[in-house]
C-alpha cells in the first residue's frame, strides 16, 4: 500500500555496512521501521543521510505492507527545513535526548494527530527561537498529555506530590517529592515555552529535570534513562 503522510524521524540505525533502519512516527500509522538502502553513497540519491537525523521533519511516501516487517521509502522530502537545530549545539542536543525519549515512551502502532502535531508544532518552535533553556523540561511534561499521565492538578495547593499517583497530597508519602522539591515542580506546571527563561534557575532546571525523569520511571513500563541524558547536562551547564 503506498501511503503519504507526514513524518518525524526518532533513530536510525545502521545496518550491516551501506543500510539504514529509520524509525519514524508517521501522521498516518504511528511508529513505523523503514529499511533504506545506501544513503550514503555520494551519488544523488533521494534518501539523503542528512534526512535521517533525530527529530527531522519529513514528509514521506512509503510502501506498507503493514505485516510487521521493515517497510521502504518511495519518495521522501524535508517537511520543515530546520535553520538552527541540526547547527547549534544547544538545539542539536535537546534533539538527540528528546528523540531518545520518545524512541522510550512510544511503542503503539497507532496513529495519534494530536501527539504528532504537538511535537511538529514545538520543535519547529525550538528551531525558530533562541531562548530555549526550560524548552525540554517543558516538552517532557506536555507530552505526558498525550502519553496518558499528566499529573492531576486538580489539588495543586496540597504541598506534595506523590510521583506514582501524579497527584497531589497533604501527606508525604514513599514516592512523593518533598515540600520544597514539590513547589519548584509547580512552577513547571506554569510555564510555556514563551516565558522568560530566567523565571528557573539553572539548579532548579537540573531538578526539575530529574524529578520529570523520574516520574516518566514510574509511568513507562520499562523507561530506560536516556543515554544522551550527560551530553545534554553537559552542554546546558
Amino acid at each position: 500500500m503506498l501511503v503519504k503522510t507526514k513524518a518525524i524521524v526518532i533513530s536510525s540505525v545502521k545496518y550491516q555496512e551501506k543500510s539504514l533502519i529509520v524509525r519514524c512516527y508517521t501522521l498516518s500509522d504511528g511508529l513505523k521501521s523503514y529499511f533504506v538502502q545506501n544513503p550514503f553513497s555520494n551519488r544523488k540519491s533521494n534518501q539523503k543521510i542528512a534526512y535521517f537525523q533525530p527529530l527531522t521533519l519529513l514528509e514521506i511516501e512509503g510502501v506498507h505492507k503493514n505485516k510487521g516487517t521493515l517497510e521502504y521509502f518511495k519518495e521522501i522530502k524535508l517537511s520543515t527545513s530546520f535553520k538552527s537545530i541540526n547547527t547549534n549545539i544547544f538545539k542539536s542536543s535537546i534533539a538527540l535526548f528528546l528523540a531518545e525519549i520518545l524512541q522510550n515512551c512510544i511503542h503503539e502502532q497507532e496513529q495519534d494527530e494530536n501527539l504528532f502535531n504537538y511535537v511538529e508544532t514545538a520543535l519547529i518552535w525550538l528551531d525558530n527561537h533562541d531562548e530555549i533553556a526550560n524548552f525540554h523540561i517543558i516538552f517532557l511534561l506536555e507530552i505526558t498529555k498525550y502519553l496518558g499521565f499528566y499529573p492531576d492538578i486538580s489539588e495543586i495547593n496540597l504541598p506534595f506530590f506523590d510521583l506514582s499517583e501524579g497527584i497531589f497530597t497533604a501527606h508525604q508519602g514513599i514516592n512523593s517529592l518533598s515540600e520544597k522539591e514539590t513547589s519548584v515542580f509547580k512552577k513547571l506546571l506554569l510555564l510555556k515555552f514563551e516565558d522568560n527563561q530566567k523565571n528557573i534557575l539553572l539548579i532548579e532546571r537540573q531538578l526539575l529535570l530529574k524529578i520529570v525523569l523520574n516520574y516518566y520511571f514510574y509511568h513507562i513500563q520499562g523507561f530506560k534513562m536516556p543515554k544522551s541524558l550527560e551530553i545534554l547536562t553537559e552542554i546546558h551547564h
